[in-house]
């Protein structure tokens, strides 16, 4: 018999308490927040689906091998539990481990990178993005065109367009500085790669003989959506289909926050003995000695058991189907959303929902003060706060979409604490043609997202 009901596959032994508040609070709260959701402070959020990174919950098993943590600087067990771990996992040599994933990306785009160099993505992730421009270099995203329409049902909307990938090569030629696919497209709406579309990436590079790298950080997720939706794939386990696209790329970078089900993490992974030596010389300068890089023993010890546990299938499973559930859900309210759901969030179209809303009032920043105000619900804008730029008239360009992402932590939240998710959008549905937009009074230069200043109108 198969239920109907997504039950969590396991049990809760410890609770953390959420504090309610009301609608009224919430207002105060988003008004000295001055109306970014990054500036609240967590004890006055119910429902946080700000972001998947670093936000798990730990298994037993991995707080039991906290406790064994050898805290030595130098080749620690846990340093070698951990690194024999992401071998395997990466069929790469060399590991160098950071303290999350923009360490990793600071170091090996920072070496890569500078002025005149191209960066080319499916989508570059804000870090990502941030990264390689900070170090004076260009970065380039190039989704399948299907993956621009949140409408479209395509089962593989993260994959990189092959094409423009092929042209891109042959125009900036010796000033790729790499090319990278983000597994699954985070900023693309949680999209999956399929094989094949790494497989193409991967023949283009080596013709070009340009670095191939793996952004890898929801790779168990994307391997799930291989396994049930691309040919030949369905007999390979998880890890088996994770290893297969591992061993497409010359090198990795993780932020152990998502799919390792850890609080604190990451890593970069190459096969160039070169490549490492230089980056591992960052590494030292910048985060610790090569066996530790910024981490605590018992932060190595939990990433090597979440990277094992991440790939049970009755894990996975649940994980996708729970997002799924919210999602399917939303969509039958009515809700505009990226169809189909991806792995770890469900990523709202804001520009649909709220088409009174231009983009230069930012529609998503609109969407998640509103899912604050009715149910303290925190999330987060993926649009033109996040990746609009301004022309040389100071006029904001926008993104290609207007998103708002609601990423479920892992392990977190249980079915009645989505189902309140659900009714809260309700409201916003209700409440929808009343809503107004933003302005930004005050911003940074880079990642402005997190710590940006609004002004309703």
């Amino acid at each position: 018999m198969k239920h109907r009901t997504i039950i969590e596959p396991f049990r809760i032994k410890s609770v953390e308490p959420i504090a309610l508040s009301t609608e009224q609070e919430r207002t105060a709260h988003l008004e000295r927040a001055h109306f970014n959701p990054f500036l609240l402070p967590s004890r006055s959020v119910i429902i946080d689906l700000l972001t998947d990174s670093g936000t798990s919950a730990m298994s037993a098993r991995q707080w039991a091998g906290m406790m064994e943590g050898d805290e030595a600087y130098a080749g620690s067990v846990s340093w070698h539990r951990m690194e024999q771990e992401v071998q395997d996992l990466t069929g790469m040599q060399h590991v160098l481990p950071t303290h999350q994933g923009r360490a990793a990306e600071r170091i090996i785009y920072g070496h890569l990178g500078g002025p005149g160099k191209v960066f080319i993505s499916n989508t570059h992730f804000d870090t990502t993005r941030a990264n390689i421009e900070f170090s004076g270099a260009m970065a380039i995203d190039i989704p399948i065109a299907e993956g621009r329409d949140p409408a479209l049902e395509h089962p593989f909307k993260g994959n990189m367009d092959l094409q423009a990938l092929a042209l891109l090569l042959t125009e900036h030629k010796a000033n790729v500085g790499a090319v990278i696919l983000t597994v699954t497209n985070n900023s693309g709406g949680g999209q999956p790669v399929s094989m094949a579309n790494a497989a193409g990436v991967a023949r283009l590079c080596k013709e070009h003989g340009v670095l191939f790298l793996l952004d890898c950080c929801r790779v168990a997720e994307n391997s799930w959506f291989v396994k049930h939706r691309e040919e030949g794939m369905a007999t390979l386990s998880y890890r088996e289909i994770a290893q297969h696209m591992f061993a497409l790329a010359d090198g990795a970078v993780m932020s152990a926050k998502k799919d390792a089900l850890v609080n604190m993490g990451g890593f970069l992974a190459l096969r160039d003995s070169a490549l490492a030596e230089a980056c591992k010389n960052l590494l030292i300068i910048t985060e610790g000695f090569a066996t530790y890089g910024g981490l605590s023993g018992r932060d190595m010890e939990a990433i090597a058991i979440g990277l094992q546990e991440v790939f049970d299938p009755s894990y996975l499973d649940y994980r996708i189907r729970s997002t799924s559930y919210l999602g399917d859900a939303l969509h039958a309210m009515g809700v505009p959303l990226m169809r189909p759901i991806g792995g770890h969030a469900v990523y709202i179209d804001a520009k649909r929902l709220y088409p009174h809303i231009p983009p230069e009032e930012y529609p998503g920043q609109t969407l998640v003060c509103e899912l604050y105000r009715l149910g303290g619900i925190r999330s987060v804008e993926i649009g033109s706060v996040m990746f609009g730029k301004y022309d040389d008239a100071g006029s904001l360009v926008p993104a290609s979409m207007e998103l708002v992402r609601l990423a479920i932590p892992r392990r977190v939240y249980t079915q009645s604490h989505i189902e309140y998710v659900i009714e809260t959008f309700e409201e916003v549905l209700r409440t929808r043609h009343e809503a107004r937009g933003f302005r930004i009074v005050k911003e940074p230069r880079f990642l402005r997202h997190f710590t940006a200043h609004f002004e309703q109108l």
